[in-house]
């Protein structure tokens, strides 16, 4: 199975109370857009290196990008230094990229593959454990472990070689509101399901029914956000998962995909060569998200400090 990232283009955030009357109201739905903004100017992710990280130059045909990788995710980084050092990395392409969304490399096959190929099942043969920090997550830049899905990997063990870069897009205070409903929404369900079953609720309930078999849309929309506003009293009283004001931030200024935070491991990110993702991801693609004229890593290595200063200096 390919280790693919979860990408919906829309989704009905609670339909929880309201499915068995039919209705979606009380929601809009959350939406990750289909083009690139052209005017809007690339922001850099403000994080510095610190002294002790370690640094990764991906160069590729498209440009170069400067990577930082997490000490507080060590499993991942150890892994992704030796790749690196052994050159694995060398060659191979960007094998999956959606616009506005993330941009997929690593697979071992894509190294001499065949142009229109299928690419993601390639991989070394072992998985690294999940390393889930709530402080690191999937904004703009984000260096992050690809896997396969839920079904076959309930403990969300990473590729052990296969990463994506997220590009993502900048979201409003709605949007990130309707991707914590999102995160958030087994609670929902489950409060839902509880507010369904009390016999306080019985009479919205059988309005809901008389209104639907009846085909009056007005007053079913009315039953559904007063459905919806005890759903939504029930969920402020209950604890559940909010983004960090960090997270808002982040997602409000340089963007991100905000829904693959708490599911995918991040283990890096993109200080210098946004730029890069964004030219990469706006490329034209064919079946499977495919690029149709290949992006390859050029070649992997690990930024020498010292280099890195002079770099630096150089700039100013």
């Amino acid at each position: 199975m390919s280790k693919k990232i979860s990408f919906h283009h829309a989704l009905c955030l609670f339909p929880l109370l309201l499915l068995a009357f039919g209705s979606c109201t009380g929601s809009k739905k959350a939406k990750i857009a289909t083009s690139v903004s052209t005017s809007t100017p690339v922001a850099n992710n403000t994080a510095t290196p610190s002294s002790d990280e370690v640094l990764i130059l991906l160069s590729t045909d498209s440009g170069d990008i400067k990577i930082r990788l997490y000490n507080e995710t060590p499993q991942h980084r150890d892994n992704f230094i030796k790749l690196v050092k052994e050159g694995f990395y060398d060659s191979l392409l960007f094998h999956r990229v959606i616009r506005n969304f993330m941009i997929q490399g690593g697979d071992p096959d894509s190294k001499r593959a065949d142009d229109g190929k299928m690419l993601g099942e390639g991989d070394v043969k072992y998985t690294i454990p999940a390393e889930f920090n709530p402080k690191l997550f999937h904004k703009k830049g984000a260096l992050c472990a690809a896997r396969q899905g839920d079904e076959v990997n309930p403990q969300k063990a990473s590729s052990g070689c296969q990463f994506y870069l997220v590009q993502g897009r900048k979201l409003s205070d709605n949007d990130i509101t309707q991707f914590e409903y999102r995160i958030n929404r087994p609670l929902l369900s489950q409060l839902s399901n509880e507010l369904n079953k009390n016999p306080e609720n019985q009479k919205l309930r059988q309005e809901a029914m008389r209104f639907r078999q009846e085909a009056k849309q007005d007053s079913l929309n009315m039953v559904a956000k007063k459905l919806d506003e005890l759903l939504m009293i029930e969920y402020k009283k209950t604890p559940h998962y909010e983004f960090s004001e960090e997270q808002k931030n982040a997602y409000r200024t340089i963007g991100g995909t905000p829904h693959l935070d708490g599911s995918y491991t991040v283990f890096g990110e993109v200080y210098e060569g946004l730029e890069v993702i964004d030219k990469i991801a706006s490329v034209a693609t064919g079946q499977n998200d495919r690029p149709q004229k290949n992006v390859r890593i050029k070649k992997a290595r690990i930024i020498e400090p010292k280099k890195e200063k002079q770099s630096k200096k150089n700039s100013k």
